[in-house]
């Protein structure tokens, strides 16, 4: 799995390419919350879970199924705050950060995969191509390990995030230009 830091890096590229201009702190705390909030199955290291059961790491909480629930509840606290087409905006946002989560730990090259399709399909996937590097679980993070995980993420996340990020900008600038 990637660091929590660099699914916070990712939903916030996919944000400003996405959400409205005029978005509150707390739409952009809930993306990023659906991007790390799938990490909290790894608690079930602690109460014997079986990694490879379905609702072990990288099972149910990384999957398509979870990621929509999660982004409709999560689109739903924000309902006050965005109307129309926004809601739309915003709930595609929350979607896209969650989701993100399982395609970024497909890249990495370790564990057992991502079961995407549970709970239909306890099946794990991996990309074929797989460059980032697989983070350390709890204490082992403070290691020397670590700097090389965050070196790896930096290039294949945050450097494309940082460009997404810079594209979509830009672009907003330029459409305020041109209004």
């Amino acid at each position: 799995m990637p660091t929590i830091l660099t699914h916070a890096v990712a939903a916030a590229a996919i944000g400003t390419a996405v959400l409205p201009r005029d978005c509150g702190a707390r739409t952009w705390a809930l993306g990023i919350a659906c991007a790390v909030l799938p990490d909290l199955d790894v608690v079930g290291f602690a109460f014997g879970i079986p990694y490879a059961s379905m609702v072990g790491h990288r099972g149910l909480s990384h999957s398509i199924a979870f990621a929509t629930l999660m982004s409709v509840a999560a689109a739903w606290a924000l309902r006050r705050e965005t109307s129309g087409r926004d809601r739309v905006r915003t709930w595609l946002f929350l979607f896209l950060a969650a989701v993100s989560h399982g395609v970024l730990d497909a890249f990495t090259n370790g564990g057992l995969g991502i079961a995407f399709f549970a709970p239909i399909s306890p099946e794990r996937y991996f990309f074929p191509v797989r460059p980032i590097q697989v983070s350390p679980i709890g204490a082992a993070f403070f290691s020397r390990r670590a700097l090389e995980v965050l070196s790896s993420e930096f290039v294949w996340v945050w450097i494309p995030a940082a460009a997404i990020g810079a594209v979509s900008l830009a672009w907003r600038t330029g459409a305020r230009m041109r209004e």
